[in-house]
């Protein structure tokens, strides 16, 4: 078997969570679900599309400039803290 193409979103690292949840359409949740699959064939190991999006969230995040730009100006909120 042909290995996959290199994902964006690399191996998983372990993370202390905190439950949240949200309300995406059908056609997101498909499309998740496919990523998660793609991921785990990329590097051979299973993963819920659940556990992908909080580490998506994140990569998405770090690559927005404005976000970082407007962070570092910015105390931290009372939940940061």
């Amino acid at each position: 078997m042909k290995t996959a193409k290199k994902l964006r979103l690399g191996p998983l690292p372990k993370t202390e969570n905190v439950k949240l949840t949200f309300a995406c359409p059908a056609s997101l949740k498909a499309d998740l679900d496919r990523y998660a699959a793609l991921h785990a064939q990329a590097y051979g190991e299973a993963v819920d599309t659940e556990k992908l999006i909080p580490h998506m969230l994140e990569a998405f995040m770090a690559g927005d400039r404005g976000f970082r730009r407007k962070a570092q100006q910015s105390p931290p909120s009372p939940a940061q803290a």
